[in-house]
């Protein structure tokens, strides 16, 4: 978790892995606020991972910010992920291909063309959609995308990905041979709220009734239901 004032990062925490994400959150809020003086009547916005991520994870903070924007009364931007990973990069490529570990050797990622700069990260554009792939269907998509431009592959875990899709180990005559491999900070926080600020500048908000969660994957209690179903 972040506080900013505008773009600025005045603190940020982390969750307490000995505690579940339901009780370290508030936790940690509760600790952050403190050491910055600050009460949470004092907020104009709150921003929040929309998707997508852990079911678990997902729910938590949706759930505790839908609540917080409830009472307060303040709006909320709900920001992607993989746009909080793609928004951290230095490359002056074109398209970033933001990656993120889904667990069970998958992963999630989508294209993001840059409108402005070639660094500004208020001018990325999602590409499609976000997607579930494995690592297979990840660097076949590049291998297509690479045809056009050039790519910058953007994650906080550079060894989630293929050995594949290292210029390195690639002919020159592939696509592959054009993509990069960045690595950027797996907090996310201070970027998801530098993205929120943005967002509401360009009145793009949401409130306590229509935020929604973008999971991509169905969670693992919907999936053993259809089964026992049969549908």
């Amino acid at each position: 978790m972040a506080i900013l004032r505008d773009e600025e990062v005045l603190g940020a925490g982390s969750l307490s892995a000995e505690e579940p994400h339901s009780s370290s959150l508030f936790l940690g809020l509760d600790s952050l606020l403190r050491e910055l003086c600050l009460s949470l009547k004092s907020f104009d916005l709150f921003a929040v991972i929309a998707g997508p991520g852990s079911f678990t994870g997902l729910r938590v903070g949706l759930t505790a910010v839908k609540g917080l924007a409830e009472v307060y009364n303040k709006p909320i931007a709900a920001i992607s992920a993989l746009e909080a990973i793609a928004a951290q990069s230095k490359s002056s490529a074109h398209v970033l291909a933001p990656a993120l570990d889904a667990r069970r050797s998958q992963l999630y990622f989508a294209f993001y063309r840059r409108a402005g700069k070639p660094t500004a990260s208020d001018g990325l554009e999602l590409e499609g959609e976000e997607f579930l792939a494995t690592q297979e269907e990840f660097i076949a998509a590049l291998q297509s995308r690479a045809k056009d431009s050039d790519l910058t592959i953007v994650t906080p875990d550079p060894a989630m990905i293929s050995s594949a899709a290292s210029p390195s180990d690639t002919p020159s005559s592939t696509p592959l041979h054009r993509i990069s491999i960045e690595r950027v900070s797996p907090v996310l926080a201070p970027f998801v709220g530098q993205l929120g600020y943005r967002r509401a500048q360009r009145g793009q908000l949401a409130d306590a009734l229509t935020l929604g969660a973008n999971y991509i994957r169905r969670c693992d209690a919907e999936l053993h239901w259809k089964e026992s179903s049969g549908s």
